[in-house]
């Protein structure tokens, strides 16, 4: 039997309102949950934002999902990510993703010709000088010749943001978690974990843990399932990288018409909604496909009905996920 995997949370939007990624902070910290997740942010920066919680005296356990390589050189994401550790006290999980290559070719001037050797000497490198080490190197994308003073902190944990078989064989082979975002269950049993897990034979080294990113949201009068989908994920069901991997999982996903696809989202459960049983049941079924830890994402509720709303469906899908697996809240 699969052991209950961990429950974190996502603050599923830009830091720009510190309040509210406080509350968020806060529930992390007096629920069941174990992390909190932030992606991408131009508004406030994410390492700043989560040293901002530290700072106003939130010392949770914090992650990125997925800070963007081309914005940061890679001696940078080192020294920005042990920086959190120190502050935070707690294991950070340093999630990076390439990024849309409109982005990529507007910050190097082209995209990426391989995403995946890009994120690939990306890890390797940061890897290396959080281990210590200094690093000569000269790879297709990644060039470092430095190293870092060293001081004692908490571990940092590398993640790679993963979608597909092949980035899946990447990220086995140099990251300790790799991050999926609208993720069916039989995409990730069957296509990414065995990818994982061949990749990082290849290298003679344990898979990495898996971070599954859910939207969800807890069924309320007057709520329509699909218009929160719609409000969470417009964006992602407009671009061709994540229709065609649900595609691949049989749903069937178009990015002329965002709208049908938040209702495959919904149809297909990949967006969780229900009763906070019924949520949490379909949380379990990503255990049960090899996620080692759900990150609650109610980026519909928060985008439509604001921050309190959300956290409530977090505090019930929470409360919900403990009956169910009886995992209790880490310590802290």
């Amino acid at each position: 039997m699969n052991r209950a995997p961990a429950l974190s949370l996502m603050y599923p939007l830009m830091a720009y309102d510190l309040d509210h990624l406080a509350a968020f902070g806060a529930a992390v910290r007096d629920l069941p949950l174990e992390r909190l997740y932030l992606g991408q942010s131009v508004l406030v920066d994410t390492h700043q934002a989560f040293a901002y919680l530290a700072g106003r005296g939130i010392r949770v356990p914090v992650g990125t999902s997925v800070a963007l390589t081309a914005l940061r050189h890679p001696l940078d994401a080192a020294v920005q990510t042990r920086s959190l550790a120190l502050l935070t006290g707690a294991e950070v999980v340093a999630g990076f993703g390439a990024g849309d290559p409109e982005l990529v070719a507007a910050l190097r001037g082209a995209p990426y010709a391989s995403p995946r050797t890009a994120v690939s000497e990306y890890l390797t490198v940061v890897r290396r000088l959080l281990d210590g080490e200094v690093v000569e190197y000269e790879g297709r994308y990644v060039r470092v010749d430095e190293g870092l003073i060293q001081v004692p902190h908490p571990p940092v944990s590398l993640g790679a943001g993963t979608l597909r078989p092949r980035m899946a064989y990447t990220a086995g082979q140099v990251a300790d978690v790799a991050v999926t975002l609208l993720t069916p269950k039989a995409h990730l049993k069957d296509t990414l974990v065995p990818a994982l897990a061949q990749g990082a034979a290849s290298r003679n080294r344990p898979a990495p843990r898996v971070t599954t990113i859910v939207p969800c949201a807890v069924r309320r009068p007057g709520r329509d399932p699909r218009k929160l989908a719609f409000a969470a994920h417009e964006l992602h069901l407009t671009g061709e990288h994540y229709a065609s991997m649900l595609r691949s999982a049989g749903l069937a996903v178009d990015v002329a018409d965002p709208w049908a696809g938040a209702g495959c989202l919904v149809d297909g459960g990949v967006f969780a909604y229900g009763t906070p049983e019924e949520v949490a049941s379909q949380l379990t079924g990503y255990g049960m496909a090899g996620a080692t830890e759900i990150s609650l994402s109610c980026a519909g509720v928060l985008l439509t009905e604001g921050a309190e709303a959300a956290l409530n469906d977090v505090r019930a899908i929470a409360e919900a996920m403990r009956d169910r697996t009886g995992r209790m809240a880490p310590a802290r």
